[in-house]
């Protein structure tokens, strides 16, 4: 899949005719290729292990234009700590560790009847949605006193 993600961008930038150069294929790739929704600084650290003088704006500059012409997915958050989805540049929900800040994408079915609801009830036309669930993963739940691991919990899918 994440072949195909990274030709579908690629193919975007293409038909606007922005250039390509190594380093803007680099972030392509890792954003196409990454599950684990990076931070813009994750992104630049692995850039720099094959391009050690790209900047940080080098990588802000080419996630804001893959989010401008909707090829990823930015997931924003009060603190400031954005993350980017490249292989699943569409609304779809997410389970987010408030300790790790793990994220991961569950897959709960069609969400249209839940959106189609939304507006039916409220009258809005809606653009977009976002839908994220909070809580603590396996792991922390396993190293912490605060959290205690409940009978029931099984490993997120």
């Amino acid at each position: 899949m994440s072949e195909l993600r990274l030709n579908q961008m690629v193919a975007k930038l293409k038909a606007r005719q922005f250039r390509l150069t190594p380093q803007r294929l680099a972030i392509l790739k890792i954003l196409a290729a990454s599950h684990g929704h990076p931070s813009i600084e994750a992104i630049h650290a692995q850039v720099q292990t094959a391009f050690p003088t790209t900047g940080l704006a080098t990588v802000y500059k080419t996630v804001t234009l893959l989010k401008e012409l909707n090829e990823v997915l930015e997931l924003g958050f009060p603190d400031g700590s954005n993350r980017y989805d490249g292989s699943k540049p569409y609304p779809h929900p997410h389970v987010i560790c408030l300790q790790c800040k793990r994220i991961i994408d569950p897959e709960l079915g069609n969400l249209e009847p839940l959106v189609d609801a939304a507006a039916h009830r409220t009258g809005f036309k809606i653009l977009s949605h976002r839908m994220d669930f909070f809580g603590i993963c396996p792991q922390c739940q396993n190293h912490t006193q605060d959290y205690p691991k409940q009978e029931d919990d099984h490993e997120p899918g």
